[in-house]
């Protein structure tokens, strides 16, 4: 009987955490605009946007959610992202103008990350400590966005003197991982958000279109010709090549 009881209980937290498990599988896209009270010029490139989504894995080349220097492409899968960047023309600048670097490759370099879900406990509480931020999930607020039911959201973030900068999302509980690494561990996917760039300047990027199915393996394939780092040797790389920039500002 012990067993059985055993038995059940594992298939309902298995079943459970099934259940809780995003089974989304398409594309997301969007339309990036101005809509601050001074008009920004948005390039072509970064006009439209999409995001790839199998259920944990996500992909994109999208300008709007790429972070770093050099940034082509991010894959996420569940807690761990892989980011390719390309900095092969300024790797050739500094090394011309005499720069030298441990690394001895091109430039076209893979980072990978893996998070754990206590990276993101400040996002659970109230945390007002300036340079932190938390989410304020609100309950009884939603829009329709692309077909898709959406939930409001608040980022909340501090500045140095303690003044918040409340920043509205709307997001899909239904697409994409529990924990969005890519958006700072959300508890979905945004389908829209306005981002304030400052002396009034605004860009929101909306959902425009959300196609199922319309994905295979192959689209989260990371390119070929890229090297791999290990994470000491990503530090010291990035390291020596902020140090390089620091002095040709300085010249």
């Amino acid at each position: 009987m012990k067993k059985a009881f055993v038995l059940a209980a594992a298939m309902l937290l298995s079943l459970g955490s099934m259940m809780a498990q995003n089974t989304f599988k398409g594309i997301v896209k969007y339309k990036v605009e101005s809509t601050g009270t001074v008009s920004m010029t948005i390039p072509d490139e970064v006009a439209v946007a999409e995001i790839k989504v199998d259920g944990d894995n996500m992909f994109t080349k999208s300008p709007i959610f790429l972070n770093g220097m050099g940034a082509e492409c991010v894959l996420i899968n569940n807690l761990r992202t892989t980011t390719c960047m390309d900095l092969s023309q300024l790797l050739g600048y500094l090394r011309s103008q005499g720069s030298e670097f441990t690394y001895q490759g091109a430039g076209k370099l893979l980072v990978k990350n893996e998070a754990k879900p206590s990276d993101f406990d400040s996002l659970d509480i109230k945390d007002t400590e300036p340079g932190h931020f938390y989410y304020e999930y609100v309950d009884g607020e939603t829009k329709e966005i692309a077909g898709q039911k959406a939930y409001k959201m608040v980022r909340h973030v501090y500045d140095e003197e303690g003044v918040d900068h409340p920043m509205v999302m709307w997001y899909s509980k239904e697409i994409g991982p529990q924990i969005n690494v890519l958006f700072s561990g959300i508890k979905g996917m945004p389908l829209e958000c306005t981002i304030d760039a400052g002396e009034g300047k605004a860009i929101t990027y909306t959902a425009t279109e959300i196609v199922k199915g319309k994905v295979k393996e192959a689209d989260f394939l990371l390119p070929d010709g890229y090297d791999t780092l290990s994470d000491e040797e990503m530090e010291e790389f990035g390291q020596q090549l902020m140090e390089e920039l620091e002095l040709l500002q300085g010249e």
